[in-house]
């Protein structure tokens, strides 16, 4: 009886060590359940695929951390919190197409649009052409602004809550890219 509970157990912990653990997925593309950010943890709100044209071509997952999670665009708009956005990449994007995809996304996301014309612009003169695999990530801190990230390299912080709140609102807005990145990032099914 020992000895059969015994491989049991050996099989449960072998298990155990096989599972990712505290790790989310979404076609293929893993994201950790928490991380850590200036002395924060912030939580995975959900996991968003973008995909593309009426064929539905995959071209990233997105991952939303929050200090508080929620469902409800409308409160994760308004929170002044520290909060991450990550995208990355299942296919190549030219330059012109991820900088026409910010365009079109402020252009339906912002409110004062006129206000964030500057800041867009500089985003856009960040934006590289982008790899399968690369990351791109987005982090606000409340004060500070919104610091971007391509690859390893942080290109710079961009001013204003408001630029941060109508950057999120390209994924959580009324216009999304796809509705299905929007489900996911709100802890719906991703894809």
């Amino acid at each position: 009886m020992f000895a059969r509970g015994a491989s049991i157990l050996t099989i449960v912990a072998s298990l155990l060590v096989a599972a990712p653990a505290g790790a989310a997925e979404c076609v293929g593309i893993k994201f950790p359940d928490q991380l850590a950010l200036d002395g924060k943890t912030l939580a995975l709100n959900g996991l968003g695929l973008r995909e593309a044209t009426m064929l539905k071509v995959d071209v990233y997952v997105a991952a939303l951390y929050l200090e508080q999670t929620s469902p409800d665009p409308g409160i994760i708009l308004g929170a002044e919190q520290t909060l991450r956005f990550v995208m990355r990449f299942v296919r190549d994007v030219e330059r012109d197409d991820i900088v026409e995809a910010f365009e079109d996304g402020y252009e339906d996301a912002a409110e004062n649009l006129d206000a964030l014309r500057d800041r867009i612009a500089t985003l856009n003169g960040w934006m590289p052409a982008i790899s399968d695999g690369d990351r791109m990530a987005f982090t606000y801190r409340p004060g500070k602004g919104l610091e971007v990230q391509v690859g390893d390299t942080v290109k710079g912080t961009i001013p204003g809550a408001d630029f941060a709140r109508a950057t999120l609102a390209i994924w959580l807005g009324d216009e999304p890219p796809n509705p299905g990145i929007k489900t996911g990032l709100l802890g719906g099914a991703c894809g």
